[in-house]
């Protein structure tokens, strides 16, 4: 393997003792910790990912770490973004995350950049490092920082979390994150680690195995993970590998475009739909009333709990709404969505402030909704809308 960055000047000797762990690992040396001095990483994220990685990259001695985020630091985000403190809430997380690393190295410079890393931001500053670290946490940010690092000619490290399990891989010019995942998944199917949640220790063990990635392709040591994405199980303590390749068909990554359109999360058209994860946390948060319009064998068979029902055809003939469903606006759900958008209409000609469910029940079970019924738990693959 070909290091990534050229050495740096001598090491002082201060270096020599804080690093002198790592100087005297077979193969490694002094010519590697001044590759890793000089080495200048750019990280995006600086959350549960971002927290990890950063420090690690720091103790191992990376000369300039750059760190994009525009969030800031909430209690929620504590148990498991080990960077950050009470004292830090409120605070901008590249702020926080700074102040880290500068309690582990001050010679370290860090470049907080309090900004969303876009199609229009990115390439400017990713022209100032030698490669990209990507801990974010949506895929229209992954899809743009393997886009952004293929065209700036820059090796990528990505890695992902949800709840139990973990990913991570190396992506370079020649094969990506696009080539293992060439089509991003239906926006109402991704659950996110707000929605599902994440296990606080997998973050830190994702972080390394990130870190670890950037540690050897700066040195030259080691053979990364390019072509290879690694899944991590910490239920089971298990790992295993998928080898991928760039299919010979694929088409050239040839500029940046928009990536909220193309993985399906820019805001849709219809001002009447709402997504089933916005749903989800609407109902964990009880601000939403739901009205199932299905039939009532439907509703057996597969339910939302709590949910008012009136089929479709009796509301369209006039009948009133269930007094359980109670004052307010009002989210209609079917099992896919035709039946949603007629009930909209209906409700809304009555005065009644509605919106629907889009996907349905499906779309609320594929992101990790409850469900209550005989078939709740059958793959939403198996349903299909009944008009």
């Amino acid at each position: 393997m070909i290091a990534l960055v050229e050495p740096g000047p001598e090491l002082p000797p201060e270096h020599i003792a804080r690093y002198s762990r790592q100087l005297m690992l077979p193969g490694f040396g002094e010519t590697a910790q001044r590759r890793l001095r000089a080495a200048r990483v750019l990280v995006i994220g600086a959350g549960g990912l971002g927290s990890a990685l950063v420090p690690a990259l720091a103790g191992s001695g990376v000369g300039t770490i750059g760190v994009i985020d525009d969030d800031v630091v909430e209690l929620s985000n504590l148990h498991r973004q080990l960077s950050h403190g009470m004292d830090d809430i409120g605070r901008s997380k590249v702020g926080s995350l700074a102040d880290t690393v500068r309690d582990i190295d001050p010679g370290i410079l860090v470049r907080p950049y309090r900004e969303r890393a876009t199609a229009e931001t990115l390439p400017g500053i990713l022209a100032e490092y030698d490669l990209l670290v990507d801990g974010s946490d949506n895929f229209p940010t992954r899809y743009l920082a393997d886009d952004a690092a293929r065209l700036a000619g820059k090796p990528l490290v990505w890695g992902s979390i949800l709840r139990f399990q973990g990913q991570v891989g190396v992506a370079v010019p020649d094969v990506g994150f696009r080539d293992l995942f060439p089509v991003p998944p239906a926006a109402d199917e991704v659950l996110s680690c707000e929605l599902g949640g994440v296990l606080a220790s997998l973050c830190t063990a994702i972080g390394s195995f990130m870190a670890t990635e950037v540690v050897k392709l700066v040195t030259g040591i080691g053979e990364p993970l390019v072509g290879r994405v690694l899944f991590y199980d910490a239920l089971t303590a298990s790992t295993r590998e998928i080898g991928f390749e760039r299919a010979a068909d694929a088409p050239p990554v040839t500029e940046l475009v928009d990536y909220e359109l193309f993985c399906g999360t820019a805001a849709a058209g219809d001002a009447s739909a709402l997504s089933a994860a916005e749903v989800l946390r609407l109902r964990r948060e009880d601000e939403v009333r739901l009205l199932d319009v299905r039939e009532p064998h439907e509703t057996l068979l597969r339910g939302i709990p709590g949910a008012a029902a009136l089929p479709l055809g009796a509301l369209e003939g006039g009948a009133p709404l269930p007094e359980t469903l109670g004052d307010g606006p009002v989210v209609v759900f079917c099992e896919k969505d035709p039946r949603s958008q007629r009930a909209v209409r209906v409700l809304r000609e009555r005065g009644v402030d509605a919106r629907y469910l889009a996907g349905g029940i499906s779309a609320f079970a594929a992101v990790g909704g409850e469900t209550e019924g005989t078939g709740a738990a059958a793959a939403p693959s198996e349903r299909t809308e009944s008009e």
